[in-house]
């Protein structure tokens, strides 16, 4: 998955990962705010979704201590991350001010 992942993450627009568990809470609300962000941004951007539980070594790669934990990807390069649930307009526009950039 690690060689896999990095592929996904060198792409030339933004990758937003969700670093999740599907014990948490919180992951769940996240998880719809971002079906309505993908519906907003389209093919600007792409949403993935990594279960904390099943690549261990991934999330720790990042420094993810708390779920969940949103990062932008892009060339390769983390452009943004932060844990707790954001909202859709936030997210939105940062795909947005990324993608454009």
């Amino acid at each position: 998955m690690s060689q896999k992942f990095q592929e996904l993450i060198n792409s030339e627009r933004p990758v937003l990962v969700d670093f999740f568990a599907t014990w948490c809470g919180p992951c769940k609300v996240q998880s719809s705010v971002l079906t309505t962000v993908k519906e907003n941004i389209g093919d600007l951007a792409r949403i993935v979704k990594i279960d904390v539980d099943q690549f261990p070594a991934i999330a720790a790669e990042y420094g993810v201590r708390g779920v969940p934990t949103l990062a932008v990807f892009k060339d390769g390069n983390l452009l943004w991350k932060e844990s707790g649930v954001h909202d859709v307009n936030t997210l939105t526009s940062l795909l947005n001010d990324f993608a454009n950039k």
